[in-house]
């Protein structure tokens, strides 16, 4: 297999020449967007110089923003012509008719934009609490805080109590607190083999080695799991998302729940379960943080709910974290600005929230019964209520050349790549974000699109080169 080898000059700092041959190569073309840089390794032995030198011009030519370096897959080319955050930004306009199913979002409504005003005027007009927001207050929230959004948790059917509570700025804070309290640098964590790509960042970020835990239709293979951990050391943290995956929406069965809570006290790791993306009671299972409470942390947020630019959740954790975890957010941010969290617990506590999520369940089983209908007879993913459908792609089709195909139409999904944890290949699939679209009549007019793509005949290969 021919790899890319630069030719270099024969003098300068050998990492820093090497970081310039790849800003050259990428300005000439010669390094597509998108692709795979050899493995360090390889291109040390072609070059003859050290891997050090080779990673630390990797590093570099990440510094100057050229590559993005995934954990445990390799080092890609940069596309600039797409956000590299594109999966953490907030809604926002797009241009006139384009479509965007990308990025798991609430169903828009007035009623959010209504509500909030009316909590806002409230708190406007009583002095004592605005003096309040705008002193400093303890790291794991106000009490009062606390202790309303326990019962609007129990409420949703995730019991809670206030005292294990910790608010946090969203269920990426969450994440970044749990890894920041309960792991060190090098140490390894484990994931299902397609995760949350906050997961992915926030692992890279704390310089943690991220392990893929195999998966099929019954969510994280923990058998798979097991072994892991009687061949080599057990991960110090399982991170899962048992109720949807995402983004496979695959829910972990309860017999698996049972062992992975029985796996996580015989080989001593703590379980980080992510319950963001909202599901009715009825549609989930038995929580983790029931089953081991003594070793599990579970996040949780308004953002599917209520707003994502909120940026308001909770933590809930046993209480031999809850001071570890309080030390963390307070390095981080002191606390969550307590004007917000005052603005989430009216709004929770109101009639305008009850009725909000009473649509919110019904719209999302609207646009998953649409999107089921239009897509009749493949192999699809996901959740009677969830906000996502994964779609397995037919044999000869390639996820790169259908996402590409679909923007130049002013439809905009997500390929199974940005979740794609370790060096396997990533299947060629889809993710769509149903929740995302402005309207059902919108969503509608994105399948027809993606239906009509489908039927055509596979790109040959040599057409691809």
């Amino acid at each position: 297999m021919t790899i890319w080898v630069p030719q270099l000059p024969s003098e300068g700092v050998r990492y820093r020449v090497i970081a310039d041959a790849i800003a050259l190569a990428i300005q000439a073309g010669e390094l597509a967007p998108g692709q795979k840089l050899p493995p360090q390794r390889q291109l040390a032995d072609r070059l003859g110089v050290t891997v050090g030198t080779v990673t630390r011009a990797y590093a570099e030519a990440e510094r100057q923003g050229r590559v993005v370096a995934r954990v445990g897959s390799g080092t890609y080319v940069r596309d600039n012509e797409a956000p590299s955050s594109q999966y953490f930004l907030a809604s926002r306009p797009v241009e006139e008719g384009i479509i965007d199913l990308s990025l798991s979002l609430p169903p828009p409504h007035p009623l959010r934009a209504a509500s909030l005003g009316r909590v806002l005027q409230e708190i406007a007009v009583e002095g004592p609490l605005l003096q309040r927001a705008v002193e400093y207050q303890s790291d794991r929230g106000v009490p009062e805080h606390r202790e309303r959004l326990a019962v609007w948790m129990t409420e949703l059917g995730m019991p809670a109590e206030a005292e294990s509570l910790l608010v946090t700025q969203g269920g990426q804070h969450g994440i970044s607190l749990a890894l920041q309290a309960l792991t060190r640098p090098g140490e390894r964590i484990a994931a299902d083999v397609l995760t949350y790509p906050g997961l992915i960042s926030a692992a890279s970020q704390a310089h943690l080695k991220l392990l893929g835990v195999p998966m099929d239709a019954h969510g994280m293979d923990v058998e798979a799991l097991a072994r892991l951990c009687a061949q080599q050391q057990p991960p110090r943290l399982v991170y899962i998302t048992p109720d949807q995956n995402n983004p496979t929406g695959a829910p972990l069965s309860e017999s698996r729940r049972e062992r992975l809570a029985a796996l996580a006290r015989r080989h001593d790791f703590w379980i980080v379960e992510d319950g963001v993306q909202y599901l009715p009671a009825t549609e989930r299972g038995t929580p983790l943080y029931r089953l081991a409470p003594e070793r599990t942390l579970f996040i949780f947020s308004t953002s599917k709910v209520l707003a994502g630019g909120l940026r308001i959740g909770t933590l809930l954790a046993p209480a031999m974290l809850r001071e570890r975890l309080g030390a963390a957010l307070r390095a981080q941010s002191w606390m969550v600005p307590p004007l917000m969290v005052e603005a989430v617990c009216r709004w929770v506590a109101s009639d305008d929230s009850r009725v909000l999520l009473d649509w919110l369940i019904e719209e999302l089983g609207a646009r998953q019964r649409l999107a089921r209908e239009r897509l009749a007879g493949y192999a699809l993913g996901g959740r009677e209520h969830g906000n996502n459908l994964w779609l397995p792609l037919p044999e000869g089709q390639r996820s790169a050349i259908l996402l590409a195909a679909l923007a130049q139409r002013n439809v905009l999904v997500s390929s199974a790549e940005p979740f794609c944890v370790g060096s396997e290949p990533a299947p060629q699939a889809l993710r769509l974000c149903l929740s995302a679209a402005v309207s059902r009549e919108a969503l509608s007019q994105a399948l027809d699109t993606l239906v009509e793509l489908l039927a055509e005949p596979p790109t040959a290969p040599w057409q691809t080169l």
